[in-house]
């Protein structure tokens, strides 16, 4: 099935396609890389006629702060919950990113296992990537993924790596970003340090089963939220969950995370996301000389912002290295 055919697919949603477009968006290959060019502009705004339906989650946090245990209570939580849309439980798409070896560039690809699901469900795809040398948190080929997964799920989720100090990126492709920390962990001073609190539009405290612990951190967090000066006219909200049987919180969780998605201005934050994805996929490609053929990052931002608003991450690439050519 050619690219373009698994882009129409995704488009009229069939979720059953979606392995196939992910392994074509993570090939490297010159012909698979034109294949998932044609994908991408299958699943565009401009083939849509808007931007996807789907609600793309960005989950970060520190390792062990319980971000797969919580996801897999989320899951649960929505393939049961009713959709607004079609009064039937949400699709489901999760893209774990693991940790790579500097030494041997492997990575285990564990997220997967750790996420509670039922194997048979059609309507729910676990895939894990390995990061590799990106920083970030994510894998190289995680945000145009869920940007094409977006058009056939009801919710795309990608949990980033999880080393707690430059998982930012996160926030340039997700509409909603959740925060995972760890009761009296210290984890509020890590996140001062790394930026990460600049980042959430929801902070979530697991292990709420833990009582006064729990309830000081969520004091520390909304405090720390204060002192940033980012509870504006869209609060981040503080939330305590525990995914403990009978798992407490978690559809309050999904409440806050459908609010924020309603009060988002989806159009302006995806069309952010993709042009800040081309810059960053084009200096990875073609690094600092690149950049300066194009007269630099923010003539390159410029240069973006003068484009169709419908393009996709590939297509504004290609207008980068167009122009890189010429000049």
């Amino acid at each position: 099935m050619s690219g373009a055919d698994l882009g129409a697919r995704l488009r009229e949603r069939d979720v059953s396609v979606a392995p196939a477009a992910l392994n074509l968006l993570e090939s490297t290959t010159p012909a698979d890389r034109e294949q998932a060019a044609a994908l991408l502009r299958e699943v565009s705004p401009a083939a849509l006629g808007g931007e996807a339906a789907g609600h793309i989650v960005g989950v970060t946090g520190p390792p062990g702060a319980g971000k797969s245990t919580l996801l897999s209570a989320l899951l649960h939580a929505w393939r049961g919950t009713t959709n607004e849309a079609g009064g039937q439980s949400r699709t489901v798409a999760m893209l774990a990113v693991d940790p790579s070896s500097r030494r041997s560039g492997g990575s285990l690809l564990g997220d997967r296992a750790r996420i509670e699901f039922d194997p048979a469900d059609k309507g729910v795809l676990i895939r894990s990537t390995a990061a590799g040398e990106r920083l970030g948190g994510l894998a190289p080929a995680t945000r145009t993924a869920a940007q094409a997964l977006a058009a056939a799920f009801d919710v795309v989720v990608i949990e980033t790596v999880g080393v707690g100090q430059a998982e930012t990126e996160v926030a340039d492709v997700a509409d909603t970003v959740l925060v995972v920390v760890q009761p009296g962990s210290g984890d509020v001073l890590q996140f001062y340090k790394s930026g990460i609190m600049e980042t959430p539009d929801v902070l979530v405290v697991t292990k709420a089963d833990l009582g006064q612990i729990a309830l000081a951190t969520m004091r520390d967090l909304s405090a720390a939220l204060r002192s940033l000066g980012t509870q504006g006219a869209s609060p981040t909200r503080v939330l305590a969950v525990s995914s403990l049987s009978p798992p407490k919180g978690i559809e309050e969780l999904v409440a806050a995370l459908d609010d924020h998605r309603r009060q988002l201005d989806v159009i302006a934050r995806r069309l952010r996301a993709r042009r800040a994805g081309a810059v960053l996929d084009f200096a990875e490609e073609h690094g600092e000389r690149g950049l300066r053929a194009v007269g630099g990052r923010r003539a390159a931002e410029r240069l973006l912002g003068e484009q169709n608003p419908g393009l996709d991450t590939r297509a504004l690439v290609s207008v980068l290295e167009r122009t890189a050519e010429v000049s």
